[in-house]
């Protein structure tokens, strides 16, 4: 699987109330979640970014609440994966139970706003196509590979237990 997109770049400890407002907790409705992404930090995110955009950030994203809504906004207001020197445990959980492709690197400040990556999730390559440096990181195990594929754990399981 290969991902293409412009670089969104944050600072560390963008908690789950960074990227969606507690304010917007009464709806699990993923395109209301989606039009909200973001805006306490930039407003007007979601219509700034295009579909297939990355975030990237520093240490510890999704710190917070346990709330799914984080990610699912995230993932349908079109951003198609997420970089950070480190991620919350419980927010990289809920980010490939939905099929979220998060990659957790230590050079993500090697990235910059506006950059365009390529991300090779199968063979863990990123190439920076702004200034043609090109990055290994750990990718991920076949199975979780197929989660992300299936566009989650829920479709990942109808796909393989209902034929």
């Amino acid at each position: 699987m290969t991902i293409k997109g412009k670089v969104w770049k944050f600072a560390d400890h963008i908690n789950t109330d960074d990227i969606i407002s507690a304010r917007y907790l009464n709806t699990t409705d993923p395109a209301e979640l989606a039009s909200h992404c973001m805006e306490t930090i930039v407003p007007d995110f979601v219509k700034k970014i295009s579909k297939g955009d990355i975030i990237v950030a520093g240490e510890n994203f999704g710190c917070g609440s346990s709330r799914e809504h984080a990610p699912i906004s995230i993932k349908n207001c079109g951003i198609s994966a997420v970089i950070a020197k480190s991620f919350a445990r419980i927010f990289l959980r809920n980010a490939i139970n939905i099929g979220l492709p998060i990659i957790e690197i230590t050079y993500a400040e090697q990235f910059s706003q506006g950059d365009f990556l390529e991300i090779d999730l199968e063979n863990g390559l990123i190439i920076n196509h702004t200034n043609g440096h090109r990055y290994d990181f750990i990718k991920y195990p076949d199975f979780l590979q197929q989660i992300i594929k299936s566009g989650g754990l829920i479709s990942w399981v109808k796909e393989k237990y209902t034929k």
